[in-house]
Order: structure tokens, then C-alpha cells, then sequence
């Protein structure tokens, strides 16, 4: 995953306030606006209580709450500094509970997480009840979106709505895959998820461009789609829960080659940050642990990390600070343009919890 959409957030001194919060509107909160509110004073308090300044406090109310058009469950990651607001994100998924966090850096992993696994996908559904047969009467109608997982749940891609008469659909299949292969291509499509009517949907991919044919998988059971919600919310995440992106899977795949060989690999802890010090790593893969107590001193360039303040102390740095280490290795990723990886860890254990890919070994000194 790349992190540059968060590269204007790291470009702003901090200090930062940064909160997660649920901010859901369905069906099980009587007031969702009253218990919003309600959740913001508790973090508030919290806020205070490590130093957070007024303004900073006033610009994080004038934010929270404010998505009252995503409906369902979702939430919000909010950070501000020195009165301003610094970086606003809607989350795909209420946070597993609310956090406010005030520090030198922002407090960003959880929000990198919920943009996992960012798959780029197409989902289609067709809808027709009628006579299998391009002589009956009727229409056809397509949804279609171009979205990228989970993300499309709270912020809608785009969207294709037409509706053509039965008579007309075996030809304008034809120009619909033309165009759904257009929006595809913009965002790198993976996969294409298809479902409604059997026969009706049968015309369509079969007449859809070869390359965008090859990546269709089909579902059944769809149920009506909430307005203002991703498209086949629900059979997209069956299919996706689980999953990793191509690009994800791609750089996993050659970080277990290297390590198998002995090659531009490591693991733990030290090793990440001796790697993020120089540069040199491409790619950081981690095991989600938000309860880890592992932390890390920095300074104020994103490189300046270390496991001990007295080693960034020794390379003339005089501004340092220990924060949670997954907030430090966030900044040095976007720092250095480095990618990261969310790995489950049924998938691969990693010790301390992190492995990189290096982008380069460094030659062996002389015996």
C-alpha cells in the first residue's frame, strides 16, 4: 500500500491531535447526533488531560460529526494541529474504540489499516425479471461502480446508471463493456464482482473487452444496495474480507523469496529501524497490533528514528521525543516513500511484529 495521501498531513508541524471515532447513523442508535457528541466529550476530556490546546480542541468539534450524509455504520479519523485542521478521513469501519491521542506526530496507523486491503475493483449488478429472450418486452437495467475496497463503503466511486430496452440489450452490452473498461482502466481494476439476473448478466460479460472478461467472478443473493453505501456492499465483502491486493500480495511474494535465501530481508524491530534510518527500505510488512507497547525515539525529520534517544542524540539531533512505535514508523514510511503491508498474522508471524524489504543489501565488509 502506498501512503501518499497522507504526505500533506506529515508536511505540517505538529504537535497533533488526532481522534478516531464511531460516527454511525443506522437504525440501532435512537440520537445518532446525541451520542456522537456525547463520545467526542469523553475524548475531550482526554484530549485536555495530555495537553491539548484550546484551538486545537475547537477545531477537532467543528469536525466530528460532520459526515451526516455517509449513512450506516462507519466512523472518523480526525487530526488537527495548532488550531487547524490538519487531515480529514471517513472510515469504512466504526473504530474498535474511540482514541484521542495528542503528541509531537499524528497518530495515523489505525487510519493506514482501515485502507486495507485497497483493492481496486468494478462491481456490477444487472437487474431484470423478465422473458429470457431478446425479442420480450421490457428493459434492463445496469448499476455499475469503480471503487476501491473498503473505502467505496463510506466515500462512493464512480457511478454508471442506465436502463435499455430488452430488444436493444444483446448490442448495447457491447457499448456498456466499452465504457465500464474505460473507468476500469483509470483505477487499475483487479477484479470485477457481477450479479443479478443469470441470463441477463451472461450477455453482458461475454460481450465485456478480453481483458476486463478475464477478471470477472460472479454472485448470487445481492438484496437491494443502501443508498449512499458502495455498490453490492455486502457480497463485496464476503469476497474481499481476507484478501490482499495484487501489489500487496506481489511484494510479499519476493519478501518470503529473499528471506528464504538470505537475501534483501529482515525482521524485528532494530532491524526496521536501522533499515528506515538509511532508506533503504521498500517495503515494511507488519503484523496489526494496536495494543503494542513498543516505542521509538524520534526527531524532526522523518529518518531521525531510533531505539534509544542517546543514538539520535549522537548524530547531533537536539529535538527528540519517544512516541508509540507504529506512529514513528509511520511517519518514516511516507517519509521515504516506502510501501507498507498489512499481513495478518495467521498468514505470516513476523517477529516483533515487522519484516522490510530492502530496496538494496549493502555489501559485505572484509574479513
Amino acid at each position: 500500500m502506498r501512503l501518499s495521501f497522507l504526505e500533506p498531513l506529515y508536511k505540517q508541524p505538529g504537535p497533533f491531535a488526532s481522534v478516531y471515532l464511531d460516527t454511525s447513523r443506522d437504525a440501532a442508535v435512537d440520537d445518532p447526533d446525541a451520542a456522537v457528541q456525547l463520545r467526542w466529550r469523553r475524548l475531550r476530556d482526554a484530549l485536555a488531560s495530555e495537553g491539548a490546546d484550546p484551538d486545537s480542541l475547537t477545531a477537532v468539534a467543528g469536525t466530528v460529526g460532520s459526515d451526516t450524509d455517509v449513512p450506516g455504520a462507519h466512523g472518523q479519523a480526525v487530526f488537527t494541529a495548532h488550531g487547524r485542521l490538519a487531515l480529514l478521513d471517513e472510515l469504512p469501519a466504526p473504530p474498535a474504540r474511540d482514541t484521542a491521542h495528542f503528541g509531537t506526530l499524528p497518530d495515523t496507523m489505525p487510519l493506514i489499516v482501515q485502507h486495507a486491503p485497497g483493492i481496486p475493483y468494478l462491481a456490477v449488478h444487472v437487474h431484470y425479471g423478465g422473458r429470457h429472450s431478446t425479442d420480450a418486452t421490457g428493459t434492463v437495467r445496469i448499476e455499475a461502480e469503480a471503487g476501491t475496497w473498503p473505502l467505496t463503503r463510506v466515500a462512493p466511486g464512480h457511478r454508471v446508471d442506465q436502463e435499455v430496452p430488452v430488444t436493444d440489450w444483446a448490442r448495447a452490452a457491447g457499448e456498456i463493456g466499452r465504457e465500464l473498461e474505460g473507468h476500469a482502466r483509470r483505477i487499475d481494476v483487479e477484479t470485477v464482482v457481477v450479479a443479478g439476473d443469470v441470463w441477463a448478466r451472461g450477455i453482458l460479460v461475454h460481450r465485456l473487452p478480453a481483458g476486463l472478461r478475464g477478471r470477472v467472478v460472479t454472485v448470487e443473493g445481492v438484496g437491494g444496495s443502501q443508498p449512499g453505501r458502495a455498490l453490492l456492499e455486502r457480497p463485496l465483502e464476503g469476497f474481499f474480507t481476507g484478501r490482499m491486493a495484487a501489489r500487496d500480495r506481489a511484494l510479499l511474494d519476493v519478501f518470503l523469496a529473499e528471506r528464504a535465501r538470505g537475501g534483501a530481508s529482515e525482521e524485528g524491530l532494530a532491524a526496521a529501524v536501522s533499515a528506515l534510518q538509511r532508506g533503504r527500505v521498500k517495503a515494511l510488512f507488519l503484523n496489526d497490533h494496536p495494543e503494542s507497547p513498543f516505542r521509538l525515539w524520534v526527531g524532526p525529520e522523518p529518518g531521525q528514528i531510533a531505539l534509544a534517544g542517546q543514538e539520535l542524540r549522537s548524530y547531533g539531533v537536539r529535538e527528540i521525543r519517544e512516541e508509540r512505535a507504529d506512529a514513528a514508523l509511520a511517519r518514516a514510511l511516507v517519509g521515504t516513500r516506502a510501501e507498507l503491508v498489512v499481513v495478518p498474522e495467521r498468514e505470516l508471524w513476523l517477529s516483533e511484529g515487522v519484516g522490510v524489504l530492502l530496496r538494496y543489501t549493502e555489501p559485505a565488509s572484509a574479513a
